[in-house]
């Protein structure tokens, strides 16, 4: 199959935004490990008026992870699924978080203008045609001296983590997807990790779009060499890239 991409992909996600909460609830560590890469950001935890950037929310499971890390934060919370968002918007927020119904590319003519003082994007880059634009987006959107974390799956580039990728997917998501009429969707998800950047790829092509103090960090348990959280800096006006 072909990686679904921009409109054929958000109505995936669409039409799976229903199931899509009681599916991601069955992955060991998600919801875990979303909060360990929102914290990897190093927010100050109770600083009121932060402001963050909340890119490929889905159905809010990111969000959520932002809040824990930064109860009083303002959060803008990006997706380009209007079925994804319809969920994440019947849940229960505190009035400082805002969603909007976007694509990154076309994130000024939806109001959402910046500074922020930090981005999130989880499982967002391998998904997007243009990963590289949209780090340009979330850079030109940081205040200088603010943060990005991206959380994604990202193999290490070691053929054994491949291969308990390629297990995990055959085994359980692919079999979910078919029971639900989602298989062209974790199909999708599958290829899209095989064929994406490694995680030091990854690493490569944040610094090239001019983070810095970047790092590559591992997440914990079976998702080790699988999932990992990319952070960088934009400079203060004083550093040079």
């Amino acid at each position: 199959m072909t990686l679904l991409r921009d409109d054929d992909l958000a109505a995936a996600f669409d039409h799976a935004a229903l199931r899509y909460d009681r599916l991601v609830a069955v992955n060991p560590g998600y919801h875990a490990h979303l909060r360990r890469s929102a914290r990897r950001l190093g927010l100050p935890a109770r600083r009121a008026g932060l402001r963050l950037l909340d890119l490929g929310c889905g159905t809010g499971a990111s969000t959520a992870a932002l809040l824990t890390a930064a109860p009083e934060a303002r959060i803008v919370a990006v997706d380009v699924s209007a079925g994804m968002l319809a969920r994440a918007g019947a849940k229960t927020w505190p009035a400082r978080v805002r969603f909007v119904h976007a694509p990154v590319e076309r994130l000024a003519d939806a109001g959402v203008t910046g500074p922020f003082d930090a981005v999130f994007a989880a499982y967002l880059l391998r998904n997007v045609t243009e990963p590289d634009a949209v780090l340009a987006t979330a850079r030109a959107l940081l205040t200088p001296g603010g943060r990005l974390a991206v959380h994604e799956y990202t193999l290490s580039g070691h053929p054994a983590h491949r291969a308990v990728w390629t297990a995990v997917c055959r085994a359980i998501v692919q079999p979910a997807g078919s029971l639900t009429g989602d298989r062209g969707l974790y199909r999708h998800l599958w290829r899209s990790v095989v064929e994406f950047d490694t995680a030091p790829a990854l690493g490569a092509r944040i610094r090239r779009a001019g983070f810095t103090q970047v790092r590559v960090v591992p997440m914990p348990g079976w998702q080790t060499g699988v999932v990992h959280t990319v952070l960088g800096r934009v400079p203060n006006r004083e550093e040079t890239p």
